[in-house]
């Protein structure tokens, strides 16, 4: 575990008003440690950075003790999941976030470690997804968990928890990277979530304890999902989505961007079609991944008994339709259709949608 000299002298550089990363990282290029760049003199420090930042490191801020302490005793709880702070020359630290522009320079990390250093493949998308896109979201990451791939999300609502939820039923687990403090859940929808991801997988963060969800953070942990993975598949995306964020960040690290099509009349579909427009790889079928990855093939499941197509899923097809277009398809009654279209809700193969609409849902 970090020594409590070093982690006040990490937290003090980081936490500093008016320091900020840039300069911290500036610092720590020039005087190797966190420790030597608060010995420094204001001059010595003026050399490295603007004037501002080189006289606030000289005054520790009010709030540093209390910090401290509070780091301290999470570090040391009696916890039933293991609790890490992992600095940049830490042997914790993961390899492939070395290699990108903006490595976090601290990582605070609640689980199973391990999940750090092995293959890993980030999974985003939309927080307001459709039905089928969480299905999609989930039957990938369980996939692609049990082809040895750990699955990375943010936690956020939506597409994220779906693939996190999909990971935890494959073999590799998942890992959450969060835009608050590890002693926060953000969304709390997701507490029950974070706690089976800290036991399964690995909570990560690169915000102090007590940090708030404040928007600035959220496309923050994009570039560390990012950066953490071999590639990033985004599932459903509006064209301003944060998703697409995270695909610019993981092609300026040089990683695989991958995108599930959808309907061409789908605000959820438009930000993945921008994408595969722009390079990003085509998916449908996780298998797809695997193979641009160059990881091997799927086991096979056991085949399903064939089913009887049921003609209202047909006519359905796979785009959100309405009622009245149904009725002019099949010719059955709004009413016949309304109580059958229910009976199928209810066995999970159509979802009812805002605006009286309905969609079938595939099950990967």
């Amino acid at each position: 575990m970090i020594e409590h000299a070093e982690l006040a002298a990490w937290l003090r550089l980081l936490e500093t008003p008016g320091v900020g990363r840039d300069s911290a990282r500036k610092l720590l290029a020039a005087f190797g440690s966190p420790q030597a760049a608060i010995a420094a003199s204001v001059d010595a420090r003026r050399e490295v950075v603007a004037a501002g930042p080189a006289a606030a490191l000289s005054t520790p801020p009010e709030s540093l003790a209390a910090l401290i302490a509070g780091t301290l005793a999470w570090l040391t709880a009696d916890a039933a999941e293991p609790r890490f702070v992992i600095t940049l020359g830490d042997p914790l630290y993961p390899a492939a976030l070395l290699e990108t522009a903006d490595p976090p320079l601290l990582l605070y990390a609640q689980g199973r470690i391990e999940r750090l250093h092995g293959p890993m493949f980030a999974i985003v998308g939309s927080r307001n997804p459709t039905p089928q896109g969480k299905v999609n979201a989930r039957a990938f990451a369980t996939h692609l968990s049990n082809a040895g791939l750990t699955i990375v999300s943010g936690l956020a609502a939506g597409i994220d928890g779906a693939a996190h939820q999909g990971a935890l039923e494959g073999t590799s687990g998942t890992v959450a990277v969060v835009g608050t403090g590890l002693d926060r859940v953000y969304p709390r929808r997701h507490l029950e979530l974070a706690h089976r991801i800290a036991s399964d997988g690995l909570l990560l963060s690169e915000y102090s304890l007590g940090t708030p969800p404040l928007p600035p953070h959220f496309p923050q942990r994009n570039r560390i999902i990012a950066g953490l993975t071999r590639g990033t598949l985004v599932v459903e995306a509006a064209l301003q989505s944060g998703s697409l964020i995270t695909a610019r960040l993981a092609t300026e690290a040089g990683r695989d961007v991958f995108a599930i099509p959808g309907s061409i009349h789908a605000p959820q579909s438009r930000g993945c079609h921008v994408l595969i427009k722009q390079g990003a790889k085509l998916v449908d079928t996780a298998q797809d991944v695997l193979e641009e990855l160059r990881m091997g093939t799927i086991a096979a499941s056991a085949p399903e008994p064939a089913e009887n197509t049921d003609p209202l899923l047909e006519a359905l097809g796979f785009d959100p339709v309405a009622l009245e277009a149904l009725v002019a398809r099949t010719g059955f009654s709004a009413e016949a259709l309304s109580a059958r279209l229910l009976e199928l809700e209810l066995d999970g193969h159509v979802a009812r949608l805002p605006g009286q609409l309905f969609q079938r849902i595939a099950h990967g």
